[in-house]
This record gives C-alpha cells, structure tokens and sequence, in this order.
C-alpha cells in the first residue's frame, strides 16, 4: 500500500449519512476513550466552535483529552479512532508514493471536493479511495463504473485531504496544459536537442503551467527535506526523482516536452544558456521555502542521449552548515578534533567517498574558527553553500584558474585559515603543502577510503615523505548512516551486545546497549529512516607515525601507529551509534569498511 495503513477494529458499527460532532462525542463516550466530564466540557466548547468545519477538526480544535492518561487526542488519532470504530482501514496519505497523474484520471476535481474524496492508488482492478465520511457511500458505485475497477474505501484526516486534492489535482492540471502545447513537440534526440531549442513548437519555458509545475517542485521537495532534485529524460517519458537521507524516491512522471520546458525554466532563472543543450552547464538559483526562509540551489545539466537531465542541489542553511555540535562526533574525538583545529599552521585533511558529508564538515569547522580576528579564505569547485564569515572564490578552469592558481592568489591575500575544496593532482598538493610551511593553516579534502589511507595518496600524489611529516597535522575519515526515525523506532529485542561484538572484534563497545529496529511510518515515507549523521575516524600525526611514513610505507603499519595513537576506526564508531540506539547494523555494515 503506498501510505500506513492500521488494521480494522473489530467495533465496526451499523449507521449511514454524514458525521456530526454530537454523534462522535457520544461514541468517544460510549468507547470509554474520554469521560462523561470530558463529554460535557466538549459539547460546551464544539457548540461554540466554527460550525463549517468537518467534526472532526471541530473536536480536535477544543483539544479532547483521552480518560487514560489526559493526553489531547489530536487530528490524526482521532481519525484513526473513527476508522476502527466504522471497520475502514485509517491512511496517512504520504504524497511521494501517489502517482499524481492517475489520480486526476480517477475522477474530475469538482467530483473529488464535492464528496471529499481522493484517489490514493490505483491498479489494473482497484482503486483505493481517501474519504473523511466513512458512513456515505452513494458516490462509490458511479466512481466503479466510470473507473471500471472496484473501489475500496479509507479514511484519511480531512486536514490532509482537504490540501492534497489541492496539489494532486492543480499540478496534474498544469502538466496536462504543458503537454498540449509541447504534445507537437514530442522528446528530441540528443542530436535534435539544438534545433528543437529553436523550435516554435517546443513549449515555452514562461508558459503559466510551466511556470506552475516548477513551483510546485521547489515547494515539494523542500516539504520533503530533499537535497537533491533530478529531472531525467527517457525515451518514452521524463522521470522526477528526489534524494531524501542519501536514497532516491520517484516522485512523477511526465511528458518529455514539459520536461524539457520545465529545465529550460530553470536554467533561464539560473541564468544559464538556454539554446545551448550540448555541453554541461551550472548555474545557482535562490528562492524560498514554505516558511518563507532563504534557500539557494546549485544547477548541473548534462546532455544525455534523450535529452538534457538537471540536477538541482539543494543548499538549505538549517541543514546544510550544520552547527559543529550537530556533526556526530564521539566525545572521544570531538575532543582531539578541537585540539587540531586550534593548531596555528599545517594540513588537516578530510577524507571519504562522494556523499560522505566532507563539505558539511569543513563548513561547520571553519564556522567555529572565523573569528574576526582570523581571515578564512576558500577556494571551492564549486562553492557549495555561501557563508558570510568565509571569502569564498570558485575555480575557473575556462579562464585557467584551478585550484593551484587559486591557492597561489589567495596566499597573497593575508590569510590565516585555507580551505582547497579539494586535492587532486601534485600541483594542488604542493600548494597546500607551501601554504603550510608558510605559516597557514590548510583544510581539504581527499577521496580515500580510510584515515591511514591519506598518507599514501599523498605519496602517489609526489608529495615527497619529509613534507608530509612537515605539514599534515591530521586525516579525519568519514561516512554518512542514516538514523532511525524516533516517531516509529522498536526496541529491537532480537538483538545481542554479543552479535553487535562479534562485528567488530578485538575492539569492545562501551556504555549502555539500547539497539532499536526500523518500523516506518509516514513521517519516514515507510523507510523506518530520518535524517543522517556522521560517523569518524581520526588520525592525529604524533612523532611515532611520522616515523612510519616514507617514501614506500607499509600500510599495515601506518594503521597500526594511527590506532595506538587513539584512532577508533569507522566500523567501531558506527557500532557505538547502533548500541545508541540512532541506527542499526546493516547500515554501518554498508557505509563502513572492515576491520583488518
């Protein structure tokens, strides 16, 4: 099913025609969910209450507080209340896993509001209906016959379907009138992508619908706590997908020719070339969310062989540059993470695949070194996130400025703090390694799998052994789990401290064992997930692993040195967060490289 769904009560009861507040409160009574006092302070307060509301939020609104514990039964609980009692299955819509467009294929807009009834789901033989009046049914045979699938009926807060037939059924609309005037148009092949820019027949990207469709996109994926938006052509049709908590979701699915207008929309805010579709581009756009903050995206197009795809990065400041405090960090190594980054010169480097949360990290740190009195200067590839306390320069390969220019130019720029965004060819590494011996204290980051790993990666860069011993301070490795959704998360009674211990042995987990299990629920989309954190591996450089690099180290030796230096490894710290309880084994299994 694409949304919770609770079992029927067995307490289904016999009555027909709309709901009425009084008829509730007595049944709420009748069910010993609230008191006769209860009842009376209810009947006073909803005779006063607005009286076009549905009775549910009526109730709802005089805050009905439950005889078991006092606790205010809100929307949600009793809707799922009303659902057992009337024998329906209770639905949490959850909007990702509708598709929109057979929703409006089901029924009409006008239809949908004046029975206040939405279309969840729909199969070759079925088609689940969202209702908020479980006890009228005149509407379901005409709906069977039109749609030629039996209908099945649940009930849904009228709060949530009240404001998705409004999305669900203004964006189909809006898609609809984008694909008439691009339906000429059709997809184009990679090499008609030129022409059909040009092409009067193509959609315009300004077009009202177009314009609508984006809006809605924006909206809705900041709704969903997204940090990516992908929009990739296919042969047949384009394809939205979102990235939520490092997976991606299918969100819709449309018409090539609003697809394509859709990124010619976005690239013309983005102030990118339009016409051009043949080489990648980027671009930023700003705009705001629901709550009205400021949010900034980073645009990347790429030509494909049916069509231009965008990827829009999305940059929220409450997530992005998270506070240092939020990172993750064990008390073990925010500690020597802190002494580190206090150290007046040298290189601490951050290490870990794409993903990995490297950029947020370097952000968060640098946020908690710009003093005034200290002059952070970046030069990034490319900016991921404006912050005010930082000067941040973007590499221009165009125009012959990479990032060993730029860490040339920005050293004659008194700085005190550097940030490369990243190491990826000897020249970069001997600029860094020249900022360090000049006094400058360098930050950036490499792609290796582990914190030991660092040191050789330099070497196979031609940064010669004595450097490396001269400048690196530190190697932070790092991974991204995500973490259970506290709003549905079990204990998890199958799981030993034992088992947990085997996983990653000869090390010994410390503290209390708290493991928990995934569930799901709407507020994860059903994943049993939300949100993410960190997990690390901190190398600090003592004398006793300078003596271990040169110039072919032994790489078993070099973590063997960072361990007895006090480096926990990745897989110990992601087990330390499953007997916390913040996420389970299979997922620091996956994000995390064995122990050896």
């Amino acid at each position: 099913m694409n949304s919770t769904i609770r079992s029927k009560s067995a307490s289904a009861i016999a009555f027909s025609g709309p709901l009425d507040w009084r008829r509730l409160v007595e049944w709420l009574q009748t069910d010993g969910v609230i008191s006769a006092e209860e009842a009376q302070r209810i009947t006073a307060r909803c005779a006063q209450a607005e009286s076009a509301q549905h009775p549910l939020l009526r109730l709802a609104s005089v805050s009905v507080r439950r005889a078991s514990d006092a606790k205010a039964l809100d929307i949600e609980a009793l809707t799922q209340w009303l659902a057992g009692r009337a024998g329906m299955d209770y639905l949490r819509i959850d909007p990702l896993k509708v598709d929109v467009s057979k929703v409006a294929d089901t029924l009409s807009a006008a239809y949908a509001e004046r029975h206040k009834i939405l279309p969840v789901q729909v199969s070759a033989s079925e088609v689940v209906i969202a209702v908020t009046e479980p006890f009228i049914t005149d509407w379901v045979a005409e709906v069977e016959r039109q749609a030629r699938r039996s209908v099945r009926r649940v009930l849904a807060s009228p709060q949530e379907i009240q404001r998705y037939t409004a999305e669900f059924f203004a964006l189909a609309k809006s898609v609809k009138a984008a694909g008439k005037a691009g339906a000429s148009a059709g997809g184009a092949s990679f090499e008609q992508l030129v022409e059909l820019g040009k092409s009067s027949k193509q959609i315009d990207a300004n077009d009202q619908s177009v314009v609508q469709v984006v809006d809605w996109l924006w909206q809705y994926a900041f709704d969903q706590r997204a940090s990516d938006i992908h929009l990739e052509p296919r042969r047949e049709q384009g394809v939205i997908r979102f990235r939520i908590d490092g997976v991606l979701h299918p969100v819709y699915q449309m018409p090539m020719g609003v697809l394509t207008a859709m990124v010619a929309r976005i690239k013309l805010l983005g102030r990118m070339d339009v016409v051009e579709k043949r080489r990648p581009q980027d671009g930023r756009i700003k705009t705001r969310n629901p709550g009205g903050d400021e949010i900034e995206m980073r645009l990347s197009t790429l030509p494909t062989a049916f069509g231009e795809k965008m990827v829009m990065r999305i940059f929220d400041p409450e997530t992005t540059v998270k506070d240092f405090d939020a990172l993750g960090f064990s008390a073990h190594d925010a500690q020597r993470w802190e002494e580190l980054v206090k150290r007046p010169n040298g290189i601490i480097l951050v290490t870990g695949p794409t993903g990995s949360g490297k950029t947020t990290t370097l952000y968060a740190t640098l946020k908690r070194v710009a003093t005034e009195e200290v002059n952070v200067s970046t030069i990034e590839d490319p900016i991921e996130m404006i912050e005010p306390a930082f000067n941040q320069t973007q590499v221009q390969p165009q125009l012959d400025f990479g990032f060993p220019e730029g860490v040339r130019a920005l050293m004659r720029q008194d700085p005190d703090i550097i940030m490369v965004g990243e190491i990826r060819d000897q020249q970069t590494a001997e600029m860094a390694v020249q900022a360090a011996l000049t006094g400058h204290l360098v930050f950036s980051t490499l792609h290796t799998n582990d914190a030991p790993s660092a040191v050789t990666r330099l070497l196979e860069l031609g940064v010669p052994a004595y450097l490396i011993n001269a400048t690196l301070l530190g190697v932070l490795a790092q991974r991204l789990v995500r973490t259970l959704c506290p709003q549905c998360k079990l204990p998890d009674s199958t799981s030993t401290i034992e088992a947990l211990a085997q996983r990653v042995e000869p090390w010994t987990i410390k503290g209390s064992y708290q493991p928990f299990k995934s569930v799901g629920c709407v507020d994860c989309r059903m994943s049993g997930f939300r949100g993410r954190t960190g997990l690390y591996e901190l190398l600090v450089v003592t004398e006793p692993f300078k003596a271990q690099v040169t110039r072919e180290p032994n790489a078993d030796a070099l973590k063997r040195q960072a361990i007895v230096d006090g480096m926990r490894p990745l897989r110990l710290a992601g087990a330390q967060r499953v007997a916390e309880g913040l996420t389970v084994l299979d997922e620091v299994l996956s994000a995390t490289p064995p122990l050896s």
